[in-house]
């Protein structure tokens, strides 16, 4: 049974939470449309449908936009050697959705990584707490309005105490640059 067909039988499953399957260099992807019943469409994706490996869960910060974030789940089915990609909104008023740790245990640390860079929250959760700052670090690093050059820190003891670790950064660019050339990302001086 090819992607396509196995993503058809989810949203026969689930009927109007799933969008119509879409498919863009050979990938599919489905929309789920109420980010409440993620576990549940992701228990029927393992069980029923053979998508045993969640291969990753990541999300993305749509500024600007509402809903804000996206949760994108990648899943693959070593039986019939299939991916699929289902992602679902998720508004920053909220910012929770359920945990799928109960359908792939894997599932607990790209949770807590998405929680600590991103702030989205997992609801059922075993332990979610920080996996890459420390605990009490008040910001989320990968959410857009994330100054490149880092926040000052409180924690003299702890951490930074001035603008870091990107103060100035390797990879600052300049947008639309009259060249290719100043474009590239390089670290910057205030006279360049």
């Amino acid at each position: 049974m090819t992607a396509f067909e196995l993503a058809q039988k989810l949203r026969d499953q689930f009927g109007d939470l799933l969008s119509e399957p879409s498919e863009f260099r050979a990938e599919i992807t489905l929309k789920l449309l109420d980010a409440e019943k993620i576990a549940e469409v992701c228990g029927f994706a393992k069980k029923e449908l053979g998508f045993d490996y969640l291969v990753d869960i990541s999300s993305v910060d749509n500024y600007g936009d509402d809903p804000r974030f996206a949760v994108v789940y990648e899943l693959y089915g070593y039986g019939h050697h299939s991916h699929l990609r289902l992602n679902t909104d998720v508004s920053e008023q909220k910012s929770e959705l359920p945990t799928v740790t109960s359908v792939w245990k894997t599932a607990d640390w790209h949770e807590r990584e998405i929680y600590d860079m991103m702030g989205i929250r997992f609801r059922g959760h075993p332990d979610l707490r920080r996996i890459l700052m420390w605990e009490g670090y008040p910001y989320f690093p990968l959410r857009k309005d994330f100054p490149l050059g880092g926040k000052s820190s409180e924690l003299p003891e702890v951490a930074f105490t001035r603008p870091a670790p990107l103060e100035g950064g390797p990879f600052v660019t300049i947008a639309g640059g009259k060249d290719a050339i100043e474009r590239e990302p390089r670290v910057r001086t205030p006279e360049n």
